[in-house]
């Protein structure tokens, strides 16, 4: 059986990792149905793909208009892949525990820390 793991960015640019086991207040009590999954990671993957290549396009010093065009096309990828992953847990998980007032405050937080 394989771990879940939490990711965060404290704001230092690092990824830092844990365990969902409570210890640092990320633990699931109830199970997940994500019915989105294969959408969510192939919506991060085009998302991936095309930030490397914005990436290129900086290395080779391309116009910084043109740059700027595709990272809000990236960033407007991410949101609306936000959107299916909130709508689906909306869908199949705070509808399962919509009297479990930490998993509503939960993605209260999640929310907050999105916008």
């Amino acid at each position: 059986m394989s771990e879940e793991v939490y990711y965060h960015d404290h704001g230092d640019g690092v990824v830092h990792s844990h365990p969902l086991d409570g210890e640092h207040g990320h633990s699931h009590a109830h199970g997940h149905v994500h019915t989105e999954t294969k959408a969510v990671l192939n919506r991060l993957s085009r998302a991936i793909g095309h930030l490397e290549s914005v990436k290129r396009m900086v290395e080779s010093g391309r116009d910084c208009t043109e740059v700027l065009v595709q990272i809000a096309a990236v960033r407007s990828a991410l949101s609306s892949t936000a959107k299916v992953i909130l709508k689906d847990h909306l869908e199949h998980c705070v509808a399962d525990c919509s009297s479990d007032s930490e998993q509503l405050q939960a993605l209260n937080e999640a929310i907050d820390k999105f916008m």
